[in-house]
């Protein structure tokens, strides 16, 4: 479960913290202990972007249905009244 904190971070920051924790681990030189609690940050910061990235594609997706809508009803509007001929 994440944090208040966490459900606050910008998307920017949640990655750019994940990308600081995966360095440090690949570096390595940490403890065990260490190890899990830069690996436990590092899941909680990765359900952070996802969220971001989940609701960015909603908004897309919405965004784009809601154009094909319009662009439908436009469509239909000018077909049967086409007198431009």
């Amino acid at each position: 479960m994440t944090s208040k904190v966490d459900e606050a971070l910008g998307y920017e920051q949640a990655r750019d913290e994940l990308i600081e924790v995966v360095r440090r681990l690949e570096a390595g030189g940490t403890t065990l202990e260490e190890s899990l609690a830069l690996w436990e940050r590092g899941e909680e910061l990765a359900k952070v972007c996802r969220r971001w990235l989940d609701g960015a594609r909603k908004r897309l997706d919405a965004a784009l249905a809601e154009e094909e809508a319009e662009s439908s009803a436009a469509d239909a509007a000018e077909e049967p009244g086409d007198d431009s001929e």
